[in-house]
Order: C-alpha cells, then sequence, then structure tokens
C-alpha cells in the first residue's frame, strides 16, 4: 500500500483547547514574547520539543506497574542494565534524571578550564555543561550541514580534517573528550554516517582521546543509515545501534528523545576510572547509581521504550509523519533543511524572512507568527539560542536561523499536520508583515529558556 498508516491505534484522548487570535496575542504578550513562558493549555499544537512529550505505548504502561521501588539494586535496575547493555555494550551504565544531568556530571568529573570538546554540532544544555565549567564547545560541522538547500544524505556529519586541526593546534592534552551527537540537532535534524563516526573513532583512537556519543536520537540515526548508508538495507536497527556504540568508548543520552519515555537519561563508559569518578558524583547529586534518580517504573517504561524506537514499523510511521509535512512545504516553496531528518521539520528563517537580519532574530518572528496565527508552538534554532559574544562583548549571530517544528512521539493525527500545513501557510503568505526583535533581559546561560524580547519597529 502507498499510505504509511499509525503502527498503532489510540486508546486514550486527552483533551485541547483553542483559543482565540485576540487572546493568543495577549498571551505572547504577558510572556514576555517568549513562547517558552506559555502556558502549554494554551498551545493547542506545541511543537516546542519532542523530548519527553510523546505518549507510552500499552507495554510500557503495563511495565510501569511492575516497578520495583527498592533503593538499591531492584528487579526493574536489573531490566534497564540489561536492555541498555544489548543496545550499547557497555561495561558501566548509569541512569540519571535526565540527559542534562549525565553531560553535567560528565562535564564535572573531567573538564577543567580552557579545555576544548570538539563535536559535531553541541545542542543547547551539551555546550552550556561544556562551557559552564570554563572548557570550550568546538562545533566541526561538515560544509554540507551549513547549506540548508543541499540534498545530500549525511549532512550531520563532522568535518574530520577540522578535527585533525583542531587536536594538532590545541594538543591531545586540551581535549579529554570528543563528542558526536547523532542526529545532530543543531544543524537540522541531520543524521550522521557510520563512515564519518569510524573515520571520527579512528582520528581519536590514534591521538588517545575517548570518543563520547550524544545519543539523543540513536534510533532515529540508525534507521537513516539504514536507509541511505551503502551496505545497511540488510541490516536490523539493533545491528546498526550496536554498530555505532561499538564505535565509541562512552554515550550520554536523553532517554526523552528515543528512550520514548518523558523522564529518563544514561550514561555509558567501558573506563574504569571514569565509572569510579561518575558514579561518586552521581551519588552526590541523583541517586544511588541503580536508580539514579528516577523510580522503578521509570527504569522499566524506559527499558520497553528503547527496544520499541528500534522497530522498524514505528521509525518508518515517524519518518512518513515528517516526510508528509515536508512535501506539502515543497508544494509552497517554503524554505526548509533538506533533506528532513526524522523527528522535525526546520523552517529556514532567514530565507523565510530575509527582511529581518539576523541580530533582530527572524526565527523569534517566525515563532512568535506561529503561534498567533494558529496557536503553534515551535522552537528557535539561531541566533538568540546559538549565537555568541566576542571578547569586547559583540554579539555575533549563529550560521543557521532555524525554526524546529518538532513532532512527539505518537501524539498528532494527520488531521493536526494538516492544520499546521494551513497556519504555515497563512504566515508565508503575511511574510512580509513579520518583524524582528530585541531582547530586554537575559542570563548568562542557555537565555533562550527565560529571556524576554520587545518587537522592533517595522520602520
Amino acid at each position: 500500500m502507498k499510505t504509511t498508516i499509525e503502527p498503532f491505534r489510540i486508546k486514550v484522548t486527552e483533551p485541547l483547547q483553542q483559543i482565540s487570535h485576540r487572546e493568543r496575542i495577549a498571551r505572547l504578550k504577558e510572556a514576555r514574547y517568549n513562547v517558552f513562558l506559555l502556558d502549554a493549555e494554551d498551545c493547542p499544537i506545541d511543537l516546542l520539543t519532542d523530548s519527553g512529550t510523546g505518549a507510552m505505548s500499552t507495554q510500557q504502561w503495563a511495565a510501569m506497574m511492575l516497578g520495583d521501588e527498592s533503593y538499591a539494586g531492584s528487579r526493574s535496575w536489573k531490566r534497564f542494565q540489561h536492555t541498555v547493555q544489548e543496545i550499547t555494550d557497555m561495561k558501566h551504565i548509569f541512569p540519571t534524571h535526565q540527559g542534562r544531568a549525565a553531560e553535567d556530571i560528565l562535564a564535572t568529573v573531567r573538564l577543567r578550564p580552557g579545555d576544548i570538546i570538539p563535536n559535531n554540532s553541541h545542542f543547547d544544555t551539551t555546550r552550556a555543561n561544556v562551557e559552564f565549567v570554563g572548557a570550550i564547545a568546538l562545533d566541526l560541522l561538515c560544509a554540507e550541514g551549513l547549506d540548508s538547500n543541499l540534498d545530500t544524505p549525511f549532512k550531520g556529519n563532522m568535518d574530520v580534517e577540522r578535527l585533525e586541526e583542531c587536536i594538532q593546534t590545541y594538543g591531545r592534552e586540551r581535549i579529554p573528550f570528543c563528542m558526536i551527537t547523532v542526529t545532530n540537532n543543531t544543524g537540522g535534524g541531520q543524521p550522521v554516517s557510520l563512515a564519518n563516526i569510524r573515520t571520527v573513532r579512528e582520528i581519536t583512537a590514534r591521538h588517545g582521546i575517548p570518543l563520547i556519543i550524544d545519543a539523543c536520537r540513536f534510533a532515529e540515526n540508525a534507521y537513516l543509515i539504514q536507509q541511505r548508508e551503502e551496505g545497511y538495507k540488510a541490516k536490523s536497527l539493533m545491528e546498526i545501534a550496536q554498530e555505532m556504540f561499538s564505535l565509541a568508548d562512552g554515550a550520554t543520552m536523553s532517554m526523552k528523545k528515543d528512550g520514548l519515555v518523558n523522564i529518563g537519561g544514561f550514561f555509558v563508559c567501558n573506563d574504569d576510572n571514569l565509572a569510579e569518578d561518575f558514579r561518586n558524583l552521581l551519588i552526590l547529586r541523583e541517586g544511588f547509581p541503580t536508580y539514579g534518580g528516577l523510580a522503578g517504573r521509570d527504569l522499566e517504561a524506559a527499558a520497553v521504550g528503547l527496544r520499541e524506537a528500534l522497530e522498524e514499523d514505528y521509525q518508518e510511521y515517524r519518518h512518513a509523519t515528517v516526510r508528509y509535512l515536508s512535501t506539502r512545504l515543497d508544494d509552497r516553496n517554503i524554505p526548509y533543511v533538506r533533506p528532513v531528518g526524522g523527528h522535525a521539520v526546520f523552517i529556514d528563517a532567514k530565507q523565510f524572512l530575509p527582511h529581518i537580519p539576523p541580530l533582530h532574530y527572524p526565527g523569534i518572528g517566525l515563532v512568535n507568527a506561529l503561534y498567533i496565527e494558529g496557536g503553534v508552538r515551535s522552537v528557535e534554532l539561531g541566533s538568540v539560542m546559538f549565537g555568541s559574544f566576542d571578547e569586547e562583548g559583540n554579539e555575533r549571530p549563529a550560521p543557521l536561523e532555524l525554526v524546529r517544528l518538532a513532532i512527539p512521539r505518537r501524539v498528532y493525527t494527520q488531521s493536526h499536520f494538516d492544520y499546521l500545513i494551513e497556519v504555515l501557510d497563512e504566515v508565508w503568505k503575511k511574510r512580509e508583515e513579520i518583524g524582528g526583535y530585541r531582547i530586554t533581559y537575559q542570563p548568562k546561560l542557555l537565555r533562550h529558556f527565560t529571556c524576554h524580547f520587545e518587537q522592533r519597529s517595522m520602520n
């Protein structure tokens, strides 16, 4: 059949409320034009993030009833440990309450001021945890990843020549570990090929630098490898995932993405000394190492979800959903990052709103226009989230100005997407009326979460 149907049927529904156009304008103004500060009940189509916003399966809900809430060595921990070890084949498994907690502890126990952490692209919390301890988060995305119009299969790859230059420039002693993020969320949800991961591994191993995978969307990356990389069509997603992890020394993960759960993360590694240091701080900050800040029922749900994310019918449905949205954008010539990945469509705000300069934040202009038009909450991945400042304090724009429409897992139906397309269509028609913004308040780190904006004059 040509139509890809959802590999599930709906058993429980959650009501959505629609507020009027006038009310949305008022709510956005009250939120200081930052959609993070809106109430969720005022966002009927909420595409702010796919992190922890998905729907769990009947198998996951059933598993939660088996939750063993023993403080140490619970049955739930054993099931979780077995699942993660089967996928990653790592020696040491540490649950955390979410992925950024794993990043925080890893940064604290291994980084010092002035250290360099190369990555294809750091996402927001990864970068913040690196920079909080005084280290430098260095993005080494391949050149193809900076061209949103270019349709090539692995635009999330690391630039391996720049990685070699980085090591030569800074020296191995300043690089405690290298990271690679799968899929590359910052660059438009683009996958990383196994060939690229293997080359990065060869380079880092030659210099004695550990390689850490940011594995939030490992199953999505495995699916795109299966579909796009030569030699992997006949391999299962589990086999591809296992090969990915076999090339690394450790991994952090937010299970709120490809763990298909609402909370949870982990850190895994093979190094005994790193594991000891991580374990000591984990106990101090998160909890005993066999629960790591999670309830037993959370561990049970994650053990099921990690396997469900590697089911091919689930991945096919999820990617078909994103492709459905992208083809409707093609029909309207709305610019987005090509090719689409598996968890979101990334609108190119720079091309959508060419009249707004980068430091007037075109992504914020588009995000707010989508909310006002139809109650759609999305997120800017541009100069607000990823901009920087030079030594004189002058703001520098990000290389890309994107708006991410992140699709929660197993939540919305086709009619929701058709409504979203109608909203995008209306905003596209009115794009010349959209203006820029300025920041009136911002914290030192992760400013996009809580900063305040005001509208700039269109004159």
